[in-house]
């Protein structure tokens, strides 16, 4: 199932993000690497970031989500999982 993981930045997330970056990409390589992180990266307002990530239930995109660096040490304030639907391109 795919999921949607829009990470909301906290109001230190600016000045956080680049000594916590090490730890975040360290944490979803390995989903990268696998082929279940379809996309991910900062939106460029600096409003926080966004991942579509392939999991087996919204349990363990949840879990996934919750124990990304970003979300643990203050970059994230707050983290919403959403399940997706791709419809295009087929």
């Amino acid at each position: 199932m795919l999921f949607v993981i829009i990470g909301h930045d906290g109001p230190n997330g600016a000045s956080l993000r680049p000594t916590v970056r090490p730890r975040h990409l360290a944490y979803v390589r390995p989903v990268a690497e696998s082929g279940k992180m379809l996309i991910g990266g900062p939106f460029t307002d600096g409003s926080g970031s966004l991942i579509i990530v392939d999991m087996e239930s919204e349990a363990a995109a949840l879990e996934f989500a919750s124990n990304d660096p970003y979300a643990r040490d203050g970059v994230f304030e707050r983290v919403e999982v959403k399940p997706f639907r791709k419809v295009l391109p087929e």
